[in-house]
């Protein structure tokens, strides 16, 4: 909802908010709990996202932006301060200021902000995935150093010619991550108070994207004629420690590289559009790193991500990443319903991530599912099956599957 202030409207202010409602059956992880009882499929009601979404400008030159709201409740976690479920904690996402220095080429922005480097899907929008949801490793030091993919700092964007570039310097949250030294693997290092400098720089072939807000589109759905090559990376120095031999303290760089391509193409009269989008990610925060999502809380059967409970598997650390993810919105068939089939590949290996005989084990995840457009974007169904590794015995890998149907309507 746009609300001009003056009748050229270059002064205006626009709301957004929306709603994502999951309902997920799960094939929990092998030794999940539940009130200390064994829980195999589990059947839950979650709101994944909940926000309200600000901003304004009082000429082209000056733009404020605030963005609040919460995730990730269900009956049994997600409320205040994580003490139980029930009345969630609003918070800030974004809270930033931005003044434009020289036309296009060139603006600068200051808060808590979502100008994130190393991939497109690291400033991804929530409002128009492709996939039910982007894969977590996308945000590579997610609530470890920063606040859910947010940082504060300033930051420098814009556009020369069909380049578009982003780079932030911010500060580093001090981390919630366990305080643990070990000689086998690196940890956050909680005294940690180095900046982070980012960047993402991509190559628009055809039609150029809008950057005056940061999150990029999963799917135009044939709106758009996008074709973008990018690259990106993030750098923070002495973030990371661990112990040699003797028990002295060693401190390692967190060093992160992605290489992206990303493709929107209407493919004719009939309305059909082909979305496609591969990301390569080089990451390095030091020695056998390696981080899990989903992390069991045997007393309640919760997790740290209470709509995804009991599927933890590893998903971030030092090693690489390449992810793959494809849609087809079928040709028109009705004046407002679109169907847009998709599928979506994650292959990772970890060095951290070992069996007995000390061979590297991959990581796969496999996502097939539907987007039911209602009203374009502003009224979506989507259902989406995954299949995702167990590893609970490293040395005897068995798969689970989950089936989330969602509900989303933004304004």
């Amino acid at each position: 909802m746009k609300v001009c202030l003056n009748e050229d409207g270059s002064k205006y202010f626009r709301f957004i908010t929306w709603h994502q409602f999951w309902l997920q059956v799960n094939d929990n992880n092998s030794g999940s709990l539940k009130y200390g009882e064994p829980l195999g499929t589990s059947v839950d009601f979650g709101l994944r996202r909940s926000r309200l979404l600000l901003y304004t400008q009082l000429n082209d030159r000056f733009l404020i932006l605030t963005h609040f709201g919460f995730n990730n409740q269900n009956a049994f976690s997600g409320g205040y301060l994580g003490t139980d479920a029930k009345k969630p904690q609003l918070y800030m996402h974004d809270a930033w200021t931005e003044y434009k220095v020289w036309d296009e080429y060139l603006s600068l922005g200051f808060g808590l902000h979502y100008w994130n480097g190393i991939s497109r899907l690291s400033s991804a929008s929530t409002l128009n995935f492709l996939n039910l949801d982007a894969p977590l490793f996308n945000w590579a030091t997610k609530e470890a150093i920063d606040q859910f993919a947010r940082k504060i700092g300033i930051y420098a964007k814009g556009h020369y010619g069909p380049l578009e570039y982003r780079m932030a310097l911010s500060e580093t949250f001090l981390t919630n991550t366990e305080a643990v030294i070990s000689p086998d693997r690196t940890h956050y290092d909680p005294r940690n108070t180095h900046k982070v400098l980012e960047g993402y720089f991509c190559y628009n072939f055809w039609e150029r994207e809008s950057n005056l807000l940061p999150y990029y589109v999963g799917t135009y759905l044939g709106s758009k004629k996008v074709f973008n090559l990018g690259a990106g990376f993030m750098s923070n120095p002495n973030a990371m420690w661990s112990a040699d031999v003797s028990g002295d303290t060693i401190r390692h760089d967190i060093r992160l590289f992605a290489f992206d391509a990303f493709l929107d193409l209407p493919l004719g009269s009939r309305e059909d559009a082909l979305t496609a989008y591969a990301v390569y990610y080089l990451y390095d925060f030091g020695p056998n790193n390696l981080r899990n999502i989903g992390i069991l809380n045997s007393a309640t059967g919760s997790t740290v991500n209470p709509v995804l409970r009991g599927n933890a598997y590893p998903v971030l650390g030092t090693g690489n990443i390449l992810y793959f993810q494809a849609g087809y919105l079928l040709p028109r068939g009705s004046s407002e319903l679109r169907i847009q089939p998709y599928a979506a590949l994650s292959t990772s290996r970890f060095e951290g991530l070992q069996d007995s005989n000390g061979d590297v084990k991959r990581v796969n995840v496999f996502d097939i599912g539907t987007n039911f457009h209602l009203v374009g974007h502003h009224a979506k169904i989507t259902l989406n099956y995954r299949s995702r590794p167990d590893f609970t015995d490293v040395n005897n890998i068995v798969r689970r599957s989950e089936l989330v149907l969602q509900t989303m309507i933004y304004l």
